[in-house]
């Protein structure tokens, strides 16, 4: 019992906590607007909010941030259907730009901005014909077969040598011996 009433408080608490944005939020917004994305250097819109007039569904604008008016920007006309428009740029400079969407009817869906990010450097590709690691000379360096008979061969050669440089200083110690 007396472990109690701090438990208690304690998950009173926590659900407080988990509570305060959702209160600090307050309603969603409603209604139509527009939702901007990113991908490498392409910007796209989308928008549910306008309704076609005399063939045109709207404008597009996109802003970058030297500009301040919807006029400024690069403006697309928008595509699409009655359940939704789209609209998009291309070979969009890194950098916070604005997009401005404008119905035919003179309304403003939406504005917002995004952030165009400098595309990731490309790993360098060797020519696949040229070796990587140069030619493989020197000790050894032309055989990549390291089966038993080649380690039996390299280790009767170490042997032998090390066997006649034995021979070789003792002979040379004493000239009168074989």
């Amino acid at each position: 019992m007396r472990y109690s009433k701090p438990l208690l408080r304690s998950g009173l608490t926590v659900a407080a906590a988990a509570a305060l944005p959702l209160t600090l939020a307050g309603p969603a917004a409603s209604g139509p607007g527009i939702s901007v994305s990113t991908t490498g250097s392409t910007v796209s819109v989308t928008t549910t909010a306008c309704a076609q007039l005399n063939g045109s569904w709207g404008t597009a604008s996109l802003l970058d941030g030297s500009q301040s008016n919807f006029s400024q920007g690069r403006q697309v006309a928008l595509s699409g259907t009655g359940s939704g428009q789209s609209a998009a740029w291309s070979d969009v400079r890194s950098g916070t730009h604005t997009v401005i969407v404008m119905c035919s009817n003179g309304t403003t869906a939406g504005t917002q901005s995004v952030v165009v990010a400098d595309p990731a450097p490309s790993p360098a590709v060797s020519d696949p014909s040229s070796p990587t690691r140069g030619v493989l000379g020197g000790v050894g360096g032309g055989s990549t077969d390291y089966g038993t008979v080649t380690l039996v061969a390299g280790g009767a050669l170490v042997g032998t040598g090390l066997l006649a440089t034995v021979w070789y200083l003792r002979r040379r110690g004493k000239p009168n011996r074989l």
